[in-house]
């Protein structure tokens, strides 16, 4: 199975995926051959092959930030069609700024355009193919679950509930009918040998699902199954992979302890560090005029101070002053700490805007500089949060093991929390991170919160 950062992502994802960027590359370079002619084009090879390649990467980056690799979500036809609209006409604006910078770069007009209608004609068919063949579960790795209760359902329902999951649940296997409804699933009891199901479905993957494995793990009959080349995966380690975030009201201190991660070295501290000081320095610069015109705007709109200084717990649960563009009224907590709600009365007009955009948290890079913050790491909470929620949470104390971040696993996995369900659902992410930290991982976080930035995604 391929893994990204610790994240599973199916064959089939990664082969639509780069088959997608060939089709659009295929057809802006065909249109080269075609009306170029044999002699023009071997001349020019090189650099049709640059060109080519400059299509395909701008039309893949904005195909990627309008959600149209996102399959896990169902879309219609026309939504699908919309998008991808969207998404080449944001592309081909790209293009153009590059053709006015690079004019060596620019593809005639009519290579272009014949170029641009092949690609909608091929990806639309390729699309078609692939979202059929997602819907009718083809190609979809076969599992056997072994357990019925309320593990195996929450497994269950990410598996059926996501198209492009990658996998179907073959059959069902415990002491009771599951909790799951699986009227066109078969359901075994445990009398019947694990090996003889594997074989009649042709699976040759068990995922141990049970909710209670005391007494009523089949060890002999897993045992004979794995010397027959059956892989057998934990349930929670499998829909970490699956989902990318840990079930915390599932692990216990054994697995945590056990299980690999859950730990920094020195030298992805010292790099961490390092790429810190570079990104925070680079974007307070580049962001000093925005920053500046918003300290203008928060004055004139409001009285009260321009900047918002607050107490968070960061790493080992060490206090510090996180500074922040103010974005509600002065007066905002005169009762005392509340979660920031949705449509929250208390933020200002350019507030409501600067959270959407994330204006009010540059100021927070200044905390980075200092080394109370990370670019990347769990978000920072407040002291009375923090003690209620640690009360409340199981494990929820480990977030504080690294520094918090500006951005984060959670931060761009699942929108803003305002409740003791959301912190509960946030650190599943923040322990999934945590447990699998690492420069690829922060990396990928960074290039999907400028995405989650620009379509204005999360923020209160």
């Amino acid at each position: 199975m391929p893994y990204i950062s610790g994240q599973y992502y199916p064959i089939r994802r990664i082969v639509f995926f780069l088959g997608e960027g060939a089709l659009i590359f295929v057809a802006i370079f065909f249109m080269h051959m075609f009306f170029m002619g044999q002699e023009a084009f071997l001349l020019h090879e090189n650099q049709c092959l640059l060109r080519t390649s400059l299509v395909t990467i701008v039309f893949m980056l904005c195909l990627y930030f309008f959600d149209l690799y996102d399959l896990d979500v169902y879309s219609s036809m026309a939504d699908t069609a919309t998008r991808m609209t969207q998404a080449f006409g944001f592309g081909c604006i790209i293009l153009a700024v590059i053709y006015y910078l690079f004019p060596s770069s620019i593809i005639p007009t009519r290579i272009f355009l014949l170029g641009y209608l092949l690609i909608c004609v091929l990806l639309a068919l390729w699309r078609f193919v692939y979202i059929t063949a997602l819907n009718k579960r083809l190609l979809a790795e076969p599992i056997i679950m072994l357990g019925s209760g309320k593990l195996a359902a929450d497994i269950a329902n990410v598996i059926m509930n996501r198209i492009d999951a990658g996998y179907r649940i073959a059959a069902f296997i415990g002491h009771e009918r599951p909790l799951f409804p699986i009227d066109d699933i078969p359901f075994y009891k445990h009398d019947e040998k694990l090996t003889d199901i594997c074989l009649r479905h042709k699976s040759e993957i068990i995922v141990a699902a049970l909710d209670d494995r005391r007494g009523t793990m089949p060890v002999h009959d897993l045992i004979d199954c794995k010397l027959n080349g059956v892989r057998i995966l934990a349930g929670i380690g499998f829909f970490e992979k699956l989902t990318g975030k840990i079930m915390v009201e599932r692990v216990n201190p054994d697995w945590i302890i056990y299980s690999s991660g859950f730990s920094t070295g020195r030298l992805l501290n010292a790099v961490k560090r390092g790429i810190d000081i570079l990104l925070a320095s680079l974007g307070l610069a580049l962001s000093a005029p925005i920053m500046l015109i918003s300290a203008i705007i928060i004055k004139l709109e409001s009285p009260g101070p321009v900047f918002y200084m607050q107490t968070r717990v960061g790493l080992r649960g060490k206090n510090f002053k996180v500074i922040k563009f103010r974005s509600m009224r002065q007066d905002a907590e005169k009762e005392g700490a509340v979660w920031a709600a949705a449509n929250d009365n208390r933020v200002t007009r350019f507030g409501g805007f600067a959270r959407q955009v994330r204006i009010d948290e540059l100021p927070q890079l200044w905390n980075v500089l200092k080394g109370e913050m990370s670019f990347v790491g769990p978000r920072p909470e407040r002291p009375v949060f923090v003690e209620m929620l640690s009360r409340k949470i199981p494990y929820y104390s480990l977030r504080h093991n690294i520094k918090p971040g500006v951005t984060g696993w959670a931060q761009i996995c699942y929108p803003y929390g305002a409740s003791e369900e959301d912190a509960l659902r946030k650190l599943e992410f923040d322990l999934y991170y945590l447990k699998n930290i690492s420069l690829s991982l922060d990396s990928w976080i960074i290039f999907k919160t400028i995405k989650t930035v620009l379509f204005r995604k999360g923020g209160r």
